[in-house]
C-alpha cells in the first residue's frame, strides 16, 4: 500500500502480470466448481438445458415438456421434469472502464489503478479455472473489445489494453465525456448466453439508457458491479480549503462553506440513488472497493477467500 499522501497513479503491464501469485493464493466460492478444471468462476446454481444431468422434480407450469421424465411420471402418476445445470464452463468478461473520472485519488491507488487491478486479478482467476476471459475497455476516447478465448495470451492483451489506456491523456471532465453506455452495447454485442460479465467503474457516467443496457444483459448472463471510490467522494475533508489536481490546472474549494456542503452531500446522494435505480431494476449485486483498500480484499467481497 502506498502513502495515503502519494496515491499509486500508474501501473504497468509486469504490476498486472505479478498479480497472477496473488489470484492464486484465491479460492473459488464452490468447493464443487474445484474439482474441476472446467469449472469456472463459480458454479451456477440455476437448472436448464445443459450437459449435466441434475435431479427430477415434479411438473411445474412453465417447464419444457421436451424434457419431461416420462418412466418417472408413470411411476409416480404425475409429470416430472428432468434438471439440467448449466455448462460450468462460462466466458469471463471484464468491462473495464479507465476514463477521465478515474484519475482520482486521496489515498491508496487511483481509480483506474484499482479497476486494472481487480480487472488483472480476475483475469487470472478466470484463466487458472479454465474460462474463457474477455473484455471491454473503454476511455472517453476509445474503446476496445477483447472477445474471450481460454489462452494467456488472451489475458495479456486484456492488460496490455489497460495499461495502454492509462497512458492516454486526460480530456477535459467538464466535458461530461463517457462511453460507459457504448462499451455496454459492444458487450451486448460479444456476450454469450450464461456469461458471468463484471463491470469495474465508477459509474459517473451513468445515463438514462445505462438501465436498459444493464437489464438485457442480465436477461442471460451473470453480471456484477464493482463500483470504486475514493472516500472524499463520499465524506467531505475537516473544515479548510483544498485543491484537487485537475487538467487545467487545482481546483479549490472550501469544505467549511455550508451551501458547498449541502450541495455535496446532495449530490452523493442523487449518485448513490441513480446507482441503486439502475443496477436493481434488474438485480444486479454491486460490490463496493475504496482507493484506500487492497485489490485482492476488493475481489474477496465477490466471494473469493485465502487458501486453507
Amino acid at each position: 500500500m502506498t502513502d495515503s499522501a502519494h496515491p499509486l497513479t500508474q501501473i504497468t503491464l509486469p504490476d498486472l502480470i505479478r498479480l497472477q501469485a496473488d489470484a492464486r493464493a484465491l479460492r473459488l466460492p464452490s468447493s464443487r466448481a474445484r474439482d474441476s478444471r472446467q469449472a469456472g468462476l463459480k458454479r451456477s446454481a440455476q437448472r436448464g438445458r445443459g450437459m449435466a444431468f441434475a435431479e427430477v422434480r415434479q411438473y411445474q407450469p412453465g417447464d419444457d415438456i421436451r424434457n419431461i421424465d416420462w418412466r418417472v411420471t408413470a411411476r409416480r402418476q404425475e409429470p416430472h421434469t428432468k434438471l439440467y445445470e448449466e455448462e460450468r464452463e462460462r466466458p469471463l468478461l471484464l468491462i473495464c472502464d479507465q476514463g477521465d473520472s478515474l484519475y482520482f485519488a486521496s489515498e491508496g491507488a487511483f481509480k483506474r489503478v484499482r479497476v486494472a487491478q481487480c480487472a488483472s486479478l480476475l483475469a487470472w482467476l478466470g484463466l487458472f479455472a479454465g474460462d474463457q476471459v474477455g473484455g471491454v475497455v473503454f476511455t472517453s476516447q476509445r474503446i476496445d473489445v477483447l472477445r474471450p478465448a481460454r489462452r494467456r495470451r488472451s489475458v495479456l492483451h486484456l492488460l496490455d489494453s489497460l495499461v495502454h489506456r492509462e497512458a492516454e491523456p486526460v480530456q477535459t471532465l467538464a466535458s461530461g465525456n463517457s462511453r460507459l453506455d457504448d462499451a455496454l452495447t459492444e458487450t451486448e454485442r460479444i456476450a454469450h448466453t450464461g456469461s458471468r460479465i463484471v463491470i469495474i467503474s465508477d459509474f459517473m457516467g451513468l445515463s438514462d439508457a445505462t438501465p436498459g443496457h444493464i437489464t438485457r444483459l442480465a436477461r442471460h448472463n451473470d453480471v456484477t458491479a464493482v463500483r470504486i471510490v475514493d472516500r472524499f467522494e463520499r465524506t467531505l475533508p475537516p473544515p479548510g480549503r483544498y485543491a484537487v489536481s485537475g487538467p487545467d490546472g487545482p481546483i479549490w474549494f472550501d469544505s467549511a462553506n455550508p451551501a458547498f456542503r449541502e450541495a455535496f452531500e446532495q449530490q452523493v446522494r442523487d449518485h448513490d440513488e441513480a446507482i441503486e435505480r439502475c443496477f436493481g431494476r434488474a438485480a444486479v449485486p454491486v460490490i463496493q472497493g475504496q482507493t484506500g483498500d487492497d485489490p485482492t480484499d476488493i475481489i474477496r467481497r465477490l466471494g473469493f477467500r485465502g487458501r486453507s
